[in-house]
């Protein structure tokens, strides 16, 4: 399925798990940088959601997966345009009957930032391994393993996994500062973080959590940013926080 921001095609999947009643929850999942709607942790996402009768909607966002737009293009503004255009559509499909965000690095961080702008009409979100640290680091100088000038930010950042990036991507994120967005949900809120993160700083997770006012954090143990050892702890942290919040 295609859901339209602007003209901007994104591809999308809405999973429902077999035999829904006429009302249930649904999950909008957002991947991260470099990421996509089959990603291994993505799905394993999806499923304990729908295991649990929540539906989920994951989306490739611009730039990514089947989605239109460049990679090089991408930037946090065209992001979060559309995953307010994703939250429109969630909200106009009738069984909705609660409406939660999550998603992992890049896509946690645009949770922390749609959580806020949509405090009023979501009933929770779950950012996993959040990049938060993204718009700090680029007024430092620096993107994901990447350095620039930050204040002679250039055309293109460099290139992940063959993949250039313009320098709007810098000026975009230098202009964010999530601790308002943090400062202003009020919601419950899962986070989960592996403490060997090789991308995102474990200590952003453990300083996020407690920013948060209604915040349980789940620390993976020796796992990585993507959960590569304990992707089942990190659902059976999702499923057991559902269970008390659905």
């Amino acid at each position: 399925m295609v859901i339209l921001d602007d003209g901007i095609r994104l591809n999308a999947i809405l999973d429902r798990p077999e035999n829904s009643p006429e009302k249930q929850p649904l999950l909008v999942i957002i991947h991260g940088f470099t990421g996509h709607v089959m990603e291994r942790h993505i799905l394993a996402f999806a499923k304990t959601a729908n295991d649990l009768g929540i539906a989920t909607l994951r989306v490739d966002m611009y730039g990514h997966g089947s989605s239109d737009g460049k990679f090089e293009d991408h930037t946090l503004y065209k992001w979060l345009s559309n995953g307010l255009a994703i939250l429109d559509y969630a909200r106009s499909l009738p069984f909705v009957s609660k409406l939660y965000v999550g998603g992992h690095s890049q896509g946690g961080l645009t949770t922390m930032l749609l959580g806020a702008m949509e405090q009023d009409r979501l009933d929770g979100i779950l950012p996993l391994s959040p990049a938060w640290m993204i718009p700090e680091k680029a007024r430092e100088g620096e993107l994901l393993g990447q350095s620039f000038d930050p204040n002679h930010i250039p055309d293109i950042l460099g290139a992940w996994h063959d993949k250039p990036l313009k320098g709007n991507y810098a000026r975009v994120a230098q202009m964010i500062h999530v601790e308002d967005s943090i400062e202003r949900f009020h919601k419950p809120v899962l986070l989960v973080h592996g403490d060997a993160d090789e991308a995102v700083p474990y200590e952003y997770g453990v300083k996020a959590a407690k920013m948060y006012s209604d915040c349980e954090f789940v620390t993976i143990p020796g796992d990585n940013h993507c959960y590569d050892y304990h992707l089942e702890q990190m659902t059976d942290a999702v499923r057991d926080w559902f269970l008390r919040h659905i």
